[in-house]
């Protein structure tokens, strides 16, 4: 057993290291989705993913296959994608419409929104005398212990027992309440479709990626030079003197310096979530955004207003499981499937009640940025191979996490960085911290 060849796993984390198996072991990626994954809340989707009854979206919960669906009294459950009979998957596509019940394609038991038992064929004649009828909850499909949601968003938790969510999310609340106060509506719509990335890669490698603002102007330097080319050829050109939005997306990966990025701060807090500072959002005093702030100051007054657009988020990450840029309305789930395969699905949002074009230059970002297919992507999904790959061989026993470390400044359990530290490894001691506080069990 695993307990017995490694006794104690908080020693593969010391405060400035960490040991290569934590990546690349499949025992203790195992031990990870019974102790992590399957115990804290993680994010299933959005209540607009199922705005009718009957509506159903499949996640992924450690090593569970999930159900949301929306019942016909307007409440999301949390189900277990099997059923109770043979173990048939109810649900096979990503998502749907399961009408007024869930029907098994294999001997169609049914089963009411919320999972409990409907109807079994041949109930009378096929099980009288049995422990099989509407009375056993064994026969209805297992929901998940605890389902909450956040200002839209669903989360679940499959440990009886635990934080409440809103006691998990902490300070990391605010990525949701900025996403959401930034629409005149006070709410926001998902998009429906999203982009899916397998990484050949430890889930881990990404999470700790999201928050290192030293590896923008380091891994993403050739994108952002290239744009900040064209983007300096046009405006010459041009009569205005101002280039396509787009290449000012991609060159702020060249113009946004180091010592730029240290001037940000990250904010590190319990159950290893962080918040990187530093608004990097894109509010050019063009057109379509003066037309926008129209309409949150008519909703919400000027004083509020500047409130909303000034919160000071770049970035906010979640453990274990997402990451979010409230700024661009836009969310990354971490779905792991394996020791050295991750799966990310990234959603954006729509500011409900904001004009189309301020949708539409976020979906621009969300495109060039975010897709599969970028630059911007494609540079870090080789690293992260490469960091797997690197840390499977003999070369060295620790990924080390030193930089800017004793500058740390601790207030009340949270713990920031010191000024012009940005940079620092901090959000990664941070989250590595956590992941041997859950792994202890």
């Amino acid at each position: 057993m695993l307990q017995e060849r490694i006794p104690d796993l908080a020693k593969c984390v010391e405060p400035d290291r960490v040991r290569r198996e934590v990546y690349t072991d499949p025992e203790i990626f195992e031990l990870e989705m019974r102790r992590i994954h399957e115990q804290v809340w993680i994010y299933c989707g959005h209540e607009s993913q199922v705005p009718k009854p009957g509506d159903y979206y499949t996640v992924q919960i450690g090593r569970q296959p999930m159900l949301m669906v929306r019942g016909a009294d307007g409440r999301i459950s949390v189900l277990y994608n099997r059923c109770p009979h043979r173990g048939n998957m109810m649900c096979g596509d990503r998502h749907g419409n399961a009408g007024d019940f869930f029907r098994c394609s294999y001997h169609a038991w049914t089963f009411q929104h919320d999972g409990r038992l409907r109807s079994i064929p041949m109930m009378e004649s096929g099980y009288a005398g049995t422990r099989y009828g509407r009375d056993n909850p064994d026969c209805s499909m297992k929901r998940a212990a605890r389902v909450e949601s956040y200002r839209g968003f669903v989360f679940a938790s499959l440990a009886q027992d635990g934080p409440a969510l809103a006691e998990f999310l902490g300070a990391s609340r605010v990525a949701f309440d900025d996403m959401c106060d930034r629409a005149p509506a006070g709410e926001v719509e998902i998009v429906p479709n999203c982009f899916r990335v397998i990484q050949h890669s430890n889930w881990k490698i990404f999470l700790e990626n999201q928050l290192d603002a030293l590896h923008p102007s380091v891994t993403h330097q050739s994108t952002g030079r290239a744009a900040h080319e064209v983007e300096k050829m046009i405006a010459a050109k041009a009569k205005k003197g101002a280039a396509p939005l787009s290449y000012h997306m991609l060159s702020a990966f060249a113009t946004v310096t180091i010592d730029k990025w240290d001037n940000f701060q990250t904010l590190n807090y319990p159950h290893g979530h962080c918040i990187l500072t530093g608004y990097m959002g894109l509010r050019p005093q063009d057109p379509d955004t003066l037309a926008y702030d129209k309409i949150m100051i008519k909703k919400y007054g000027q004083k509020r207003f500047e409130e909303i657009v000034g919160v000071n988020i770049h970035h906010v990450l979640i453990y274990p499981g997402l990451s979010v840029q409230s700024p661009l309305q836009q969310l990354r789930a971490v779905r792991p499937l394996g020791v050295d395969r991750t799966l990310t699905e990234i959603w954006h949002f729509r500011l409900k009640g904001a004009p189309e074009a301020i949708y539409r230059r976020s979906l621009a970002y969300y495109n060039l940025v975010n897709s599969p297919s970028t630059l911007v992507n494609a540079d870090d999904l080789e690293n992260f191979w490469k960091c797997h790959q690197g840390l499977s061989s003999d070369g060295g026993d620790w990924v080390t996490f030193g930089r800017h470390l004793g500058r740390d400044i601790e207030k009340g359990g949270m713990v920031e960085t010191a000024p012009n530290c940005g940079t620092s490894e901090a959000p990664m001691r941070n989250q590595m911290k956590a992941w041997a506080e859950y792994m202890r069990g």
